[in-house]
């Protein structure tokens, strides 16, 4: 049944979004380079729907005004429609009605796939063309991320990635060194954890069971495929990729590690690093003003081990889309929004109020770039690791796919069981699902 509702889900999100929508669609009224053509002439009203919760009103506010110094023709209502997941089913529904879609629409990265497959975006590239837009100023990695079959469909809006928060404090004071190989994590298990009689005070570190994109890393480093290049098979059941599943469980079982899922986790893994029962936590570099607001400690930062072949991370966050069934009129609009989001200035305030990292690379060269290291110092790990920050998987049905991936994990790591067994059975129904995607 599990196997049968992840592909009804896939199948009919791709359906849906489908509908009235096919991919040349997405630029067929986007085709002059005359910025003339994509200029706002008249004012205009527009929707901007957002997954920002209610800590980033203040900046939101703040930068909305600045546009509107700048577009003053243009009024922009910024409507919160709850997580990535909740405004993702919104923008179905609406695409499917027909009812009014926003002019910008934010999207977490595992999104963009979907998306570019359905034609629900509108591609860009004459956009930037036309209006000189600066894309080359990214990384390769975030440019990579937000494309779709070599078609820029998004752009990098608030982007982090994957890091392990640790408490420096206590590192300091115990000479515990974060693990810089995966081979090194035994030690540091060993070494950071505090175990006694069977009972444990304090772990080593957590990992965040409830979204794979903060465990599939360590697969990836390690030479494992998640999805072959043929598209329609994993490599999960392979033998490292049981070796590494059945580390996890080793270091859950001996206390060294728990792993964090189900109902509140997220929140109940951070009160556990705030509190000093866990000494470090796998999480997203987005948090980071979070944790050192919250945390009566120094909180480090450092970079996910490498494994056998590299040391790299993968892109998260969000980024902005323009809906490609809207008017022109509405997309122009929706461009000078998306485009002054995106812009090197607007960029630096969002990583300044927030913990979202910057994303353009001249930013890392001028004044500001060095303020924000100087307030920031533990981001000197992530800058010093740009070119190793990866795209996200892009396949269209990645999500059903990994919702099979996490709760086979979280249920033999919690409960007990094979894992090289439960690994087979669940490969197998990850690649029908890839197959039939």
């Amino acid at each position: 049944m599990k196997k049968i509702m992840a592909i009804i889900l896939s199948v009919s999100l791709m359906t849906v979004l489908a509908v009235g929508c096919s991919k040349n669609q997405g630029s067929s009224s986007a085709v002059s380079l005359d910025p003339d053509a994509y200029a706002v002439k008249e004012p205009i009203t527009i929707e901007w729907w957002h997954a920002l919760e209610e800590q980033y009103t203040g900046t939101i506010d703040k930068v909305l005004a600045g546009f509107k110094e700048k577009y003053p023709d243009i009024t922009v209502n910024a409507i919160y429609q709850g997580s990535y997941s909740d405004l993702n089913e919104k923008l179905i529904a609406a695409q499917a009605a027909g009812t009014t879609l926003p002019a910008v629409c934010v999207a977490n990265t595992p999104y963009v796939a979907e998306y570019g497959a359905s034609g629900v975006c509108e591609v860009l590239d004459d956009y930037i063309s036309a209006t000189g837009f600066d894309i080359d100023d990214f990384g390769k990695g975030l440019i990579a991320s937000t494309q779709y079959d070599e078609e820029q469909i998004s752009l990098p809006f608030l982007i982090s990635t994957q890091v392990i928060y640790y408490n420096k404090t206590v590192a300091d004071e115990e000479g515990i060194t974060l693990p810089e190989k995966w081979d090194d994590m035994q030690s540091f298990m060993e070494k950071a954890a505090v175990v006694e009689n069977g009972a444990t005070t304090r772990y080593a570190t957590v990992f965040p069971g409830w979204d794979q994109w903060y465990f599939e890393t360590f697969y990836l480093n390690n030479g494992v495929s998640l999805i072959n290049e043929d598209g329609a098979s994993t490599d999960l059941d392979s033998d490292k990729a049981v070796e590494i599943a059945n580390s996890f469980k080793s270091w859950c079982d001996d206390g060294y590690s728990y792993w964090a899922y189900g109902t509140d986790a997220s929140s109940v893994m951070r009160q556990n690093f705030i509190d000093g029962k866990a000494f470090s936590v796998c999480h997203t570099s987005s948090l980071y003003n979070t944790y050192v607001d919250k945390c009566d400690f120094e909180v480090g930062m450092a970079y996910y081990p490498a494994g056998s072949e590299a040391g790299n991370s993968e892109v998260g966050g969000c980024v902005l889309m323009i809906p490609a069934k809207n008017s022109q009129e509405v997309k122009n609009a929706g461009w000078a929004l998306l485009s002054y989001l995106c812009s090197k200035d607007v960029n630096m305030t969002w990583a300044e109020d927030t913990g979202y990292m910057p994303t353009r690379n001249s930013v890392l060269e001028t004044e500001e770039g060095t303020s924000f290291l100087k307030e920031k110092p533990a981001f000197q790990c992530i800058f010093d690791n740009l070119d190793f920050i990866n795209p996200r998987i892009q396949h269209a049905a990645y999500s059903s796919f990994a919702s099979i991936w996490m709760q086979t994990m979280g249920k033999v790591i919690i409960e007990g069981g094979d894992m090289e067994q439960s690994m087979k059975e669940a490969a197998q129904e990850m690649n029908e699902i890839l197959a039939d995607a």
